[in-house]
């Protein structure tokens, strides 16, 4: 197999283990699961994956380590600039 195919395989799986820990989360605390987060949460761990591929000339535990490391450490920062609406009740 192509190692750049491997890399984004494996930086796939990563992601899709992350998402799978979200979704169990998401169903233990009974709230509402988000299918398009999850699609582009993995599909972002793909690229994760490639490009680590590609710039540490391939180590596949490096790949999948990306493709899960990487997409909680997007979605922390995410999570950090989501600016809650704050509503004023007049008198």
């Amino acid at each position: 197999m192509d190692p750049l195919y491997l890399a984004a395989l494996l930086g796939g799986v990563g992601g899709l283990t992350r998402g799978f820990i979200g979704l169990l989360k998401a169903l233990s605390m009974k709230r509402r699961i988000l299918w398009n987060y999850y699609a582009i949460t993995v599909a972002i761990a793909v690229v994760i994956g490639v490009f680590t591929g590609i710039i540490f000339d391939f180590d596949p535990r490096l790949s999948l380590l990306a493709g899960y490391a990487g997409t909680d450490i997007l979605e922390g920062i995410y999570k950090s600039f989501n600016v809650q609406k704050v509503y004023v009740r007049k008198k």
